[in-house]
């Protein structure tokens, strides 16, 4: 852990501050002020849909200016786009709150490469425990998002509008430690590799495909589950601080993991820690449909923390060993791209399946995506197993 890293990390948690603050707070904030019940996380949709949208112009800027340019770019827009959403919560106007938040999808976007950027920051044989220890920094996030959520609540008269506000302090803390980051540029390419190979090449390698899975879906199930937990909890009548209780256990198993995850995989194999993610996650399902008390809120989301670390982590690594330097812009804006499109339909899916069906059926319909990621492992191990008798 050399200094670069020890900062991108505490960036990483100031990040995700911003995104526990986001889970917590914008679907109550938009079944306050939406028209209909069932578009109360349009707000969270709209973060993801903004990155979504992002992704290709995130990589441009990151290929032109950049990593510590483009990643203050990103933390500018997270102070506006904060300062917006305040300014919707204080005059109720829900549509501007959807609009706001669109825009903090591209701090998402930007956010999403800091683990891709730890790589970048170790030496080869140490880019696991790298990646691992800055996700492991979001453990800042498990203890200011939600505490931060809490008290800040009810700071102004008009609810949340002070827990916005306070994610634009975050923002320009973040900024200010970013500036301290030094990156190392990319190594140039030769000219006969200068554009590297095309985009479909990269993403039918199979193991590309399945890092590229991995992470989409890791982040699909985690956020299917997630953002409908405030409204599920509220719904069952918890107070917000339960709420905020619950989700700082999500949040502290997705990234306490990190500190030993990189390790696991050195020793048990990128695939067999991906698929103990995927059992975890069947478990977090189990203990979910099995009621509504509040230790099995805390059990589920705890596990479902744990197995999206084990996942995500996972299909990070696994992708490192799928494209060239040269190509890694393009590679990661492709990972990130397909994380956004599975994260934007599960928020919205979030919303109107826990408003209209309810928490059980939601979990149920979690098990799909739990599902063919196991079959996508499943299927990447047996082609190694194939390609080793052959």
């Amino acid at each position: 852990m050399n200094r670069p890293l020890l900062l991108l990390a505490v960036c990483q948690g100031l990040f995700l501050t911003n995104n526990v603050i986001f889970v917590a707070i914008n679907g109550l904030v938009g079944l306050t002020l939406a028209p209909r019940g069932w578009m109360a996380t349009l707000p969270l949709m709209g973060s993801v849909v903004g990155g979504a949208l992002s992704t290709g112009l995130v990589a441009r800027t990151q290929t032109r200016y950049g990593r510590q340019v483009s990643f203050q770019i990103g933390l500018v827009v997270a102070l506006l786009s904060a300062l917006l959403c305040a300014w919707a919560a204080y005059s109720r106007n829900f549509w501007l709150l959807v609009m706001a938040t669109v825009v903090a999808g591209y701090y998402g976007a930007n956010g999403q490469l800091y683990l891709f950027a730890a790589a970048d920051l170790a030496a080869p044989a140490f880019r696991e425990k790298a990646v691992s220890l800055v996700l492991a920094g979001g453990l800042i996030g498990a203890i200011i998002g939600p505490n931060l959520a809490r008290y800040s609540r009810d700071l102004l008269a008009i609810p949340f509008t002070g827990a916005y506000l306070a994610l634009a302090v975050v923002a320009v803390l973040a900024m200010g430690l970013m500036a301290f980051v030094r990156f190392p540029a990319v190594p140039a390419a030769q000219e006969s590799t200068a554009g590297g190979r095309p985009m479909l090449e990269l993403v039918r390698q199979p193991m590309f495909f399945v890092a590229a899975v991995g992470a989409a879906l890791s982040f699909g199930v985690m956020n299917l589950l997630m953002a409908a937990t405030p409204l599920a909890m509220q719904g069952c009548g918890f107070p917000f601080g339960d709420v905020a209780q619950v989700l700082q256990w999500h949040v502290i198993g997705m990234f306490a993991p990190g500190f030993f995850t990189g390790h696991l995989i050195k020793r048990f194999g990128t695939l067999t820690i991906m698929g103990a993610g995927v059992l975890l996650n069947a478990l977090c399902i189990v203990i979910a449909v099995s009621g509504v008390d509040l230790r099995q809120f805390l059990s589920a989301l705890f596990l479902l923390g744990v197995g999206w670390n084990f996942l995500f982590t996972g299909s990070t690594t696994l992708a490192l060993q799928a494209y060239r330097p040269e190509e890694k812009d393009r590679a990661q804006a492709a990972i990130n791209f397909s994380v956004f499109a599975v994260m934007a339909f599960t928020s919205f899916a979030s919303g109107a399946l826990v408003t209209t069906q309810g928490w059980k059926m939601l979990n149920y319909g979690a098990l799909v995506p739990v599902a063919l990621t196991g079959a996508a492992l499943l299927w990447l191990a047996l082609r190694r197993q194939a390609a080793v008798r052959t």
